[in-house]
């Protein structure tokens, strides 16, 4: 692995990781059972205090699907744009069988609802879910967030009152 913080539950075992040298995992993550984490050319990071239900699903490339005269199974030659990292950041829950694929972000403090297909980055302390997944709502008010972080993060690492509501497009 790239790198991987103390205390991180992992099930190597029961799991299918490839290219795990681009892979990183912050302290006091949960990796569970069944767990599908393909890190093509691109990263996947993890952040501190994530926890994932069964079965996550993690894919930070796909197949070119773009060469005329090829069937796309023979299409070997990737193109920078094929790959894209996966950033999840710290404080995220995401449910049960989540599909997470390239380019995108989980914000700090997300939820991803159980079976949702995420492919676009979202914001902090959302609460996201279906197929493609969505923002169904905010776990807290603005002013939750920033007492929230207030008791659980350093000045420097809080986000600010102008970030939070350019965040929720307000």
């Amino acid at each position: 692995m790239k790198y991987c913080g103390p205390d991180v539950y992992l099930r190597p075992m029961s799991s299918d990781f490839k290219g795990l040298c681009n892979l990183s995992v912050g302290k006091g993550s949960v990796i569970p059972k069944g767990s599908t984490f393909y890190c093509t050319e691109a990263s996947l990071s993890i952040g501190e205090r994530v926890v994932f239900g069964p079965n996550p699903t993690i894919i930070t490339g796909d197949h070119r699907i773009n060469v005329v005269g090829k069937f796309i199974l023979d299409s070997h030659d990737k193109l920078p744009e094929n790959d894209a990292p996966v950033c999840i950041e710290d404080d995220v829950w995401a449910g049960a069988n989540v599909v997470i694929l390239k380019g995108v972000t989980v914000g700090r403090g997300s939820v991803i609802a159980a079976g949702a297909v995420v492919t676009k980055s979202c914001p902090p302390y959302s609460i996201m879910g279906g197929v493609p997944a969505r923002v169904i709502k905010f776990r807290f008010s603005v002013d939750e967030i920033l007492e929230h972080e207030a008791k659980l993060y350093p000045e420097s690492k809080r986000f600010s009152l102008e970030e939070l509501i350019k965040w929720r497009g307000k």
